[in-house]
């Protein structure tokens, strides 16, 4: 079962690992990058890499799994406006 109603994201443990996450829906576009201290989220509409990309939004987020449900919900907000 995954993490979101709408995405397919992993569970927290795959980032509290380490690990960036990249996907899409439709035209909507985000990346989840981790540090060592946080999770941050960035969203934009197109098939263009995060790189290439004009990013749209952006938000930081405690690296915790509350943090990552805040994260999960912010995505899920920007997704829908």
């Amino acid at each position: 079962m995954s993490v979101s109603k709408i995405f397919d994201i992993p569970k927290y443990y795959y980032f509290q690992s380490g690990n960036d996450y990249s996907g899409s829906k439709g035209d909507f576009s985000y990346k989840i990058i981790t540090s060592s201290d946080n999770i941050k989220c960035l969203t934009w509409h197109g098939k263009l890499c995060s790189m290439k990309a004009e990013i749209e939004n952006q938000k930081e987020f405690e690296k915790s799994e509350n943090g990552f449900s805040e994260l999960i919900a912010w995505l899920e907000e920007m997704y829908k406006s």
